[in-house]
């Protein structure tokens, strides 16, 4: 096919996009539309040359495709892999260490979409922690590539390319737009949902789209606006792709389409910078993610003057290195041939699964680290629970309820209902009921409010996660009559009443509402549950939300300690006053519901606090993981307030 310098700017565009939203740039939030054009791109040009094959020869030469493909991608990545790892070996907690090279695995074998995707979750780590979390796009389009030759064959041989690719593409786009609301990981990250994009361009290159004239001008223009109107209004959330990346696609395939036409806009993509910049797009996107997540690991929350710009230039010089040294002599096949290229990758991958495999050979090669490193370190995994007594129901009054058994088997006497805050008690609850020899149940749900008639809207949540909720709640109203006299509720009570995080995570964003319209959801909400529990002849008790340690997140103390730095008395924990305050509204109407003698509260608080402060560290131990959630061995450590509950002489009007 003939070279294209429009299509250069394009990605020229594309990694503009994306780095503007990886450096924050203000205003151009929705740059994550970026990797959308890409995968546009990059079905067309693929497409382009599989159907020209297709189209003289009648068949397709897969050796010769995936040698190409492997010129194209492998060196790059491969070398920055390496040198990823080797920054990791030296700087990065046994964890993120093996995290990493669990993605370096991933990554060889194209699949790192799948890692990210599986391992998605309430308590997974901040992107940021993630070096090489952008190698999700490029694992797609690997797979894509496995896929597209065999499609395109297949839909030849029965004369039917065209409707085909239409079909699945349909197909694929409306699977997007539906995952997107019930799993928006699998949405984000698998070629399935993502598929309908490259195919976009395959599209293109099937029909030969080659606007000329007033059409060509208007496509150009409209074009344009997509993306950029996607770049600066897009939201980042949950709502992504879904129907949101129509735009930024559909804005790419009228670039495509209108780019051989002189058209104003095909004069800015094609002036010499923005050719310059498409020309090393690739080895830019690849470079400028670990650069920034490791200034992250680095620096964390005190980042030197100046170091935003000074990674963005690394990025610029690194990519110009490995498109000169790495990209272009290895696509040479005078310079390099296929049995060289072919026996380097084969090496190279084998090398790079090897080093990746070595931390979890060695649990991550603690030994770089000092105890007091570890000590926080471990913290910051000890979340980690046994869920094999936990199921959730596909039919009946609680489908789509998770369940775990705590303590002994038999008719649970106890049910704990909850939000992640349930969650974070449930070794210490189990154990506790073990001891007592009382069976009981947990019932929780990551940002759900264990109260009945309220709905909620959360920023960290999809709109269905947001619909699950109240669904969950109230299938748990309707089945009441099924649970045990005895109920304990455990949430984040001032996430519920505030609104909001508070500190670390106080980007997060919740907004209650209830049927009646009520001022103040979250106390009719309280309200409201304590009479249905009432009603429903339930004996309450509440566990008094533990305090926040604002400013805490224990793998970022360890990181802190790992470089020497120092760790300030806020760190690790918060003048008892202003937790308190924090809590004060959340905690005042079950105050007085107990005041009433209506329910019975269980406090922590003395546990972890004195008279002046709340802290993450309890008798030598790290006891929250993060600013507040606590570990398996806080909650643990907590378990004896639950005996009066758990006793047999409680127990005895069950």
């Amino acid at each position: 096919m003939n070279y294209r310098p429009d299509i250069d700017g394009l990605r020229a565009v594309a990694v503009l996009a994306v780095l503007a939203f990886h450096f924050q740039v203000p205003g151009l939030g929705g740059g994550f539309v970026g990797v959308d054009v890409f995968f546009v791109i990059s079905g067309y040009l693929i497409g382009t040359l599989l159907l020209d094959e297709l189209g003289r020869n009648g068949r397709v030469s897969l050796a010769r495709f995936y040698l190409r493909r492997f010129r194209r991608i492998a060196p790059a990545w491969m070398v920055l892999c390496a040198a990823v790892m080797a920054a990791g070996y030296l700087l990065l907690l046994p964890h993120d260490l093996r995290e990493l090279g669990k993605t370096v695995v991933a990554t060889t074998l194209f699949a790192a979409n799948i890692q990210f995707y599986r391992s998605a979750g309430y308590f997974d780590g901040a992107a940021e922690e993630k070096p090489l979390l952008h190698m999700w796009s490029l694992a797609v389009e690997e797979q894509f590539y496995l896929v597209l030759p065999l499609l395109l064959v297949l839909l030849w041989r029965w004369r039917k390319v065209g409707p085909g690719l239409v079909l699945v593409s349909a197909a694929s786009l409306v699977a997007c737009v539906a995952m997107t609301r019930h799993d928006h990981p699998a949405a984000f990250f698998l070629l399935p949902f993502r598929g309908w994009e490259l195919l976009t361009g395959v599209l293109l290159a099937r029909g030969r789209v080659a606007l000329t004239g007033g059409a060509a001008h208007l496509a150009a223009w409209a074009g344009a606006a997509l993306i950029g109107g996607s770049v600066v209004l897009t939201p980042a959330g949950a709502g992504f792709p879904g129907v949101l990346a129509v735009f930024p696609v559909a804005g790419a395939a009228l670039l495509i389409a209108s780019g051989g036409a002189d058209t104003p806009v095909r004069r800015l993509l094609t002036a010499r910078v923005m050719v310059a910049v498409g020309l090393i797009s690739y080895s830019l996107y690849l470079w400028h993610w670990p650069l920034i997540a490791f200034g992250g690991l680095i620096w964390g929350d005190e980042p030197p003057p100046g170091l935003r710009p000074a990674l963005a230039v690394a990025s610029f010089l690194l990519a110009f290195l490995s498109w000169r040294w790495v990209e272009q002599p290895l696509r040479n096949s005078t310079l390099v041939p296929a049995r060289w290229l072919m026996g380097g990758v084969a090496g190279g991958s084998a090398a790079l699964i090897a080093l990746g495999m070595l931390p979890f050979l060695t649990a991550g090669l603690p030994a770089r680290w000092s105890p007091v490193v570890l000590q926080y370190a471990s913290a910051s995994q000890d979340f980690i629970q046994d869920w094999s007594r936990c199921s959730t129901a596909s039919t009946g009054p609680l489908a789509g309820v998770e369940v775990c058994a705590l303590g002994p088997d038999g008719p649970p006497e106890l049910l704990v209902w909850g939000d992640s805050h349930g969650r974070a008690m449930k070794e210490g609850l189990d154990l506790a009921a073990a001891e007592a020899g009382v069976p009981a149940l947990l019932i929780w749900r990551a940002g759900c409010p264990p109260l009945f008639g309220v709905s909620k809207q959360e920023t960290a949540a999809t709109r269905a996660q947001d619909a699950a909720c109240r669904a969950a709640n109230d299938r748990i109203m309707q089945a009441l009559p099924q649970f045990p006299r005895r109920i304990l509720l455990v949430a984040r009570w001032s996430y519920y009443a505030e609104g909001a995080g508070a500190g670390r995570d106080r980007v997060n964003r919740i907004t209650l509402a209830d049927d009646a319209g009520s001022a103040d959801p979250y106390v009719t909400a309280v309200a409201r549950t304590l009479d249905l529990l009432a009603a429903a002849g339930k004996e309450v008790h509440v566990m008094r939300q533990l305090p926040e340690i604002q400013d805490y997140a224990s793998a970022v103390v360890a990181r802190r300690l790992a470089r020497g730095g120092d760790v300030a008395p806020r760190m690790i924990e918060t003048p008892r006053p202003l937790a308190e305050a924090r809590a004060a509204r959340a905690h005042a109407p079950f105050d007085a519901a107990a005041a009433a003698g209506a329910v019975g509260v269980i406090d922590g608080w003395p546990r972890l606090c004195d008279a002046e402060s709340c802290g993450a560290l309890q008798g030598g131990e790290v006891v929250y993981f993060d600013n507040n959630h606590v570990t398996n061995h806080g909650a643990m450590m907590l378990r004896d307030l639950f005996a009066p509950l758990l006793s047999r002489a409680a127990r005895a009007g069950s």
